[in-house]
């Protein structure tokens, strides 16, 4: 790797980090370029332009998370629907993976907008999503696990909306009445 690679891989991972803690609302190109600690000039030495800044580190960022969804979850686990569901619930309210959901849901309203690269990236992350859910579902116990998976996707993604929409507490009533019905 030479040292311009090197160099757009430490940017990329400053640029995924400052997403992760102030969201999208600071992400214009001067914001983005203050917090890898670089010019406007030199990010666009590095990338094309904005728009593959933030592809690239929002991919950063799915990385990351799959890679702590696998040590949360490994995927040697075969999980009922139920089961599942609550096991992933409880992930949405833990402290580590919060920060992931609140960006998530900028970025689906972002693809919503039909803004680039969240409109291609939200639909790469959301798949990732789905297959990361369906790996894990029991097929003796779950006869359409890729309706199941989105099922459980939807979910999720409604307790995060829950969390910022109703507040803590209600979004942790949802998820230990989701444990209670995974325990029969």
């Amino acid at each position: 790797m030479n040292v311009r690679d090197e160099q757009r891989e430490r940017v990329i991972t400053a640029l995924a980090e400052h997403l992760l803690s102030t969201g999208l609302s600071q992400a214009s190109l001067r914001q983005l370029a203050a917090a890898a600690g670089v010019s406007d000039r030199m990010l666009l030495y590095y990338f094309a332009d904005k728009t593959e800044v933030l592809a690239l580190a929002m991919q950063s960022l799915a990385g990351g998370m799959a890679a702590q969804l696998e040590t949360a979850l490994p995927a040697d686990q075969r999980l009922s629907q139920a089961a599942l569901t609550a096991k992933a619930a409880r992930l949405v309210v833990d402290p580590v993976f919060r920060p992931f959901m609140r960006l998530w849901i900028e970025a689906i309203a972002a693809a919503a907008r039909q803004e680039p690269p969240f409109n291609v990236v939200a639909r790469q992350i959301g798949e990732g999503f789905l297959a990361w859910i369906e790996a894990r579902l029991d097929p003796a116990l779950v006869p359409d696990p890729p309706g199941a998976a989105a099922i459980i996707l939807a979910l999720i993604d409604g307790l995060a909306l829950l969390e910022v929409c109703g507040g803590e507490d209600r979004v942790q009533r949802a998820v230990a009445a989701l444990e209670a019905a995974a325990l029969g």
